[in-house]
């Protein structure tokens, strides 16, 4: 059996045949009869409050607790636009919520886990608003607003993200190598697998003399996007 994951699906309703991609290959029998399924971040475009009545949660939750009660645990963790999803819809949707940076044995290879965010440390301004906007203090700001207020705010800040996005060089957006090798030190692991940078692909590496790798999750802007890993075979590819 293999275990799948996917990130940076960044599913919105203005995009409705990705909506449905997902909805479809969560009921493929790929992911019915899979070791697991990882939601590694940015599931949506931008998350308001688990108290959000719109139509795409629901729709989530609905395709992802089918995908549990079928027998196929589904973990989350969250990203930058989804960092304010909490227990309530994680229980709603069946999902079992993980912490950012986090070891579990895939196909026999303890492996690192990460939405991939906060590996971009060139980026210096991104991390100053990811600091300040991960601290409980403002997240209860935050979803002390009424919903409406909420939305407006999303949506302005996915006008920021896509000014920014555009102005930064690609290179400051991107992971940096120091980065990832402390924190694959840290955590005692030759394999890394995270979202974030769009940039999908499989990176061998170097790792203070050992073989590793980096495993870079797709983005679901245009297609869908998976990875497939068994214990003797690792697969990325589009949908």
């Amino acid at each position: 059996m293999a275990s799948l994951f996917v990130a940076d699906l960044h599913l919105d309703l203005a995009r409705p045949h990705l909506v449905e991609l997902f909805e479809r290959y969560l009921a493929s029998d790929e992911v019915r009869g899979a070791q697991a399924l990882y939601i590694l971040g940015d599931l949506v475009e931008a998350w308001v409050g688990d108290d959000d009545d719109a139509e795409l949660p629901a729709r989530i939750a609905t395709a992802t607790r089918a995908v549990r009660d079928a027998g196929v645990p589904v973990y989350f963790m969250v990203g930058n636009r989804d960092f304010l999803l909490g227990e309530e819809f994680a229980d709603r949707a069946g999902f079992t919520l993980l912490d950012d940076a986090v070891v579990h044995d895939i196909g026999g290879t303890p492996t690192l886990l990460m939405h991939g965010d906060s590996l971009c440390t060139d980026d210096l301004a991104y991390q100053a608003v990811r600091a300040e906007v991960r601290t409980p203090q403002w997240k209860a700001r935050f979803l002390a607003q009424p919903l409406a207020a909420r939305r407006a705010f999303a949506a302005k800040a996915r006008d920021a993200s896509r000014s920014h996005t555009g102005s930064a060089s690609e290179s400051i957006m991107d992971v940096n190598a120091q980065a990832v090798a402390g924190a694959m030190r840290e955590h005692g692991v030759t394999r890394l697998i995270h979202g974030h940078t769009h940039r999908p692909a499989v990176h061998a590496l170097d790792l203070d003399g050992q073989p590793a790798e980096r495993i870079v999750l797709g983005d679901w802007y245009e297609h869908g996007s998976v990875l497939r890993v068994a214990a003797d075979a690792v697969e990325l590819r589009g949908l």
